[in-house]
């Protein structure tokens, strides 16, 4: 009877495990190391924080996560993104949570930081994720990711910087023939949509409060800032980033928030696992080409 019962368990754990996907379902415990990953001089250096799946021998596909801050304060580590670093990882994912020259520190981001300097920021943050890329993959023997499929993500300003090196940024650090996955914005925008075409875009996953009091949903002001103001920027928000993928008939995941402000920029990162690997797993690793919208309440 004692093995008829062991053998029933053993079928139901198999059972359970067949049951269930990778890069879908969390089914691996995480190993965190933390590597510099670019030196300025002796004194300043550029670190990330690396999750992988234990026991996981094959290429990984490797999400890029930058923090929000704007481009002034915030860390690679603060237990939201900890939280989110881990939940990927327990899917399959390797992540890169890394940090990034924060050229606004004691300086602000608002409507008296003249609009050279803040396109300065995004140039600087776009860089560094440069670098962090370009030093993963230059160390495969270390971090074993799979170069064709890398995602990056950010919150805030964090998204700004990602999608801006997605679609504006005039990259010389990557390799030419270098092509991102996927990018994922959390309350992001760019300055121009001119460069989205069909040669550059891929799949984008958007999520924005439909009343964000700091980065337009749609086509605004950064900040709202008056056209006087020294900081005066137009910026394209979600809803048009994702307009414009519409058009070119290109993959794209819109998840707004009716009503929802600029606090909503980290929540995604806690309330929305499911979608984020909804995206990652049919946009990214299978290529689905969906044009996907979703609209909930504050």
């Amino acid at each position: 009877m004692k093995h008829i019962l062991i053998l029933f368990i053993l079928l139901l754990n198999l059972q359970f495990s067949l049951a269930q996907t990778e890069y879908i379902d969390s089914l691996y415990t995480v190993e965190k190391t933390t590597h510099t990953y670019h030196k300025f001089d002796r004194k300043d250096s550029l670190q990330l924080d690396f999750y992988k799946p234990q026991g996981v021998e094959k290429q990984l596909p490797l999400l890029v996560y930058v923090h929000g801050g704007g481009f002034s304060s915030g860390v690679r580590n603060d237990k939201n993104t900890k939280k989110f670093a881990n939940a990927m990882a327990e899917k399959g994912y390797a992540v890169a949570s890394i940090s990034y020259r924060l050229i606004m520190k004691r300086k602000g981001f608002d409507c008296n930081t003249k609009t050279e300097d803040k396109i300065k920021a995004f140039d600087t943050a776009a860089e560094d994720v440069s670098y962090a890329i370009k030093h993963i993959i230059k160390n495969m023997s270390t971090f074993n990711i799979d170069k064709d499929k890398i995602v990056i993500s950010g919150t805030s300003a964090g998204a700004e910087a990602v999608l801006h090196l997605t679609y504006v940024y005039n990259n010389k650090i990557l390799p030419k023939r270098f092509k991102l996955a996927g990018v994922i914005g959390m309350a992001g925008a760019i300055i121009t949509l001119d460069q989205i075409n069909m040669d550059k875009a891929i799949p984008t996953q958007l999520f924005h409060g439909t009343n964000d009091n700091l980065v337009p949903y749609h086509i605004a002001a950064h900040h709202y800032c008056s056209p006087d103001a020294k900081g005066y920027m137009i910026l394209n928000g979600s809803r048009a980033i994702a307009d414009r993928l519409k058009g070119l008939g290109k993959s794209y995941y819109l998840f707004s928030i009716n009503s929802g402000t600029h606090s909503w920029s980290g929540i995604p990162m806690r309330r929305c696992i499911t979608e984020v690997t909804d995206f990652l797993y049919n946009d990214v690793l299978n290529m689905a080409n969906r044009q996907t919208e979703r609209t909930i309440g504050f």
